[in-house]
């Protein structure tokens, strides 16, 4: 189930987080996936990013969550300064898998 935080300017969205909650199967404990973070251009670097993170910290918190982790594209400079202030980077692969279309037995 997906939970969504807002950041809101006076009566304006400003910010958005979609997170979900991925619970283990090898272990008896859940993390939380920050699938989605955006903030409205005219509002960046306002710490809008860190805040809408750290209200998610305390929504993971209250769910018993191990961590909380998110990607970020090689090249997205902003986003990689905004998770490294907040987090420790780890070094994975990536892999998209593409999803047979039509009638494939396969």
């Amino acid at each position: 189930m997906p939970r969504i935080i807002l950041g809101i300017d006076s009566t304006e969205v400003v910010g958005g987080l979609t997170a979900y909650e991925l619970k283990k199967f090898e272990q008896e404990r859940s993390e939380i996936y920050i699938y989605d973070l955006a903030v409205a251009a005219a509002h960046r670097r306002q710490g809008i990013a860190t805040a809408l993170i750290q209200k998610l910290k305390e929504v993971a918190a209250a769910y018993g969550a191990y961590v909380i982790f998110v990607q970020a594209d090689i090249g997205d400079d902003p986003a990689i300064k905004l998770y490294t202030k907040l987090g420790a980077r780890e070094d994975v692969l990536h892999f998209d898998i593409a999803v047979n279309s039509g009638n494939d037995n396969a």
